[in-house]
Formats: structure tokens, C-alpha cells, sequence
């Protein structure tokens, strides 16, 4: 399956991982960890623990952000980028929106306008661009949160 920020994307080809290999969701978490300094998606949910064979990244994705709330911060804003080269994709793309992402399957307490997803090609460049994969990349911002 091909499933990009929790959204099943009708294609002949899929992605391989350990979870359900959402680029989207992966970039998001590790953006999210990033910021509050938590290490990445790997170091929560080790690709070494059958428990995440075939996780639903969204699910995990929703963990990281109340891994990220436990931490003292509150989400301010983020913004993500998908890469592909695939015949038609942008077009199959463009239905993701943040909108889209964040209340698919798990409900992550973001705000619709605190986030956007764009896609873009490489041109042609790259493993992206020879249609051997899907990049996603993210960048988060979050708030740490004054205790009273």
C-alpha cells in the first residue's frame, strides 16, 4: 500500500517499512521529536520491536505529540513537503492537505491552521526522481509550556 500522512493513495505501487511506511507521518514525528529534543521516531518505536510491525504511523504519530506534551511543550506550527516523481502523483497529492492529515484516523489536537503539506517533484533527480521512492520532509515548532 501506498499510504502518505494516513491517507491511503491509490497507486499500483506501495512503500516498504517496518510500520505501514508513511513517509509523511515519519517526517512529522521525527520533526516533532526534533524540536523537543526527544531523538527520533526510531528511538521511541525501534524497528527491532515486532510490536511496530505494521504500526499505523498515524497512531504512532499521535504518540510522539503526547510524548511531546509530557515533554512541557504545546504544537505551534508545522510544515511538510512530499518529493516523488511518480507518473500522476502530484495531482493524487494534492488531495492530502493538513486538513486531510490530521483528522484522518487519530485525532493529534492540531489546530487546521497551524500546518501545511505541499508536494513537488526533484526533477527528475535523485532516487525520487527515478521513481524509486517517496521523500517527505518536515519542519515543526513547538512551544515549551510555562508551569504555574
Amino acid at each position: 500500500r501506498c499510504i502518505i500522512g494516513g491517507v491511503d493513495i491509490p497507486y499500483e505501487r506501495g512503500l516498504l517499512g517496518h510500520s505501514d511506511a508513511d513517509v509523511l507521518a515519519h517526517a512529522l514525528a521525527d520533526a516533532i521529536l526534533g524540536a523537543c529534543r526527544g531523538g527520533d521516531i526510531g528511538k521511541l518505536f525501534p524497528d527491532t520491536d515486532p510490536a511496530y510491525e505494521g504500526a499505523d504511523s498515524m497512531v504512532l504519530l499521535a504518540r510522539v505529540m503526547d510524548y511531546a506534551r509530557e515533554l512541557g511543550f504545546e504544537f505551534v506550527d508545522a510544515d511538510c513537503t512530499i518529493a516523488c516523481q511518480i507518473s500522476g502523483s502530484l495531482i493524487r497529492f494534492s488531495l492530502l492537505n493538513w486538513d486531510t492529515i490530521i483528522t484522518s484516523k487519530v485525532d493529534l489536537g492540531v489546530d487546521v491552521e497551524n500546518g501545511g503539506v505541499a508536494a513537488t517533484t526533484t526533477e527528475k533527480l535523485g532516487w525520487e526522481g527515478q521513481g524509486e521512492g517517496i521523500g517527505a520532509w518536515a519542519v515543526c515548532l513547538l512551544q515549551k509550556t510555562v508551569k504555574e
